[in-house]
């Protein structure tokens, strides 16, 4: 019973010692390609604050966008519905003619 448990035991330290190799294995970056050129080198504070601006105007233009958007959605809707209580009403003036 004895060595039975020594072999289990040692088989998990075995497997628990595999699994922490293979996992710093996987965290080490891949070697870049033969040939590949070399990252930029790391952006200046001032390259910093003008790339946030950048994002900043891109998204204020983009939010802009989807509120115009949002707008004429509203206003094409709201068209629809008047043109459609004008049929309404015109259907409604025509029925007691006809009869």
């Amino acid at each position: 019973m004895k060595k039975v448990l020594s072999t289990i035991v040692a088989a998990l330290v075995a497997v628990s010692f595999s699994a922490v190799v293979f996992a710093s294995d996987a965290a080490k970056p891949a070697a870049p390609a033969a040939g590949a050129e070399v990252a930029a080198p790391a952006a200046t504070p001032a390259d910093a604050k003008k790339a946030a601006a950048e994002k900043k105007a891109a998204a204020k233009k983009a939010a802009a966008e989807k509120k115009a958007a949002a707008k004429k959605a509203a206003a094409e809707k709201k068209a629809a519905a008047k043109k459609a209580a004008a049929e309404k009403k015109a259907a409604d003036v025509a029925a007691p003619a006809a009869k």
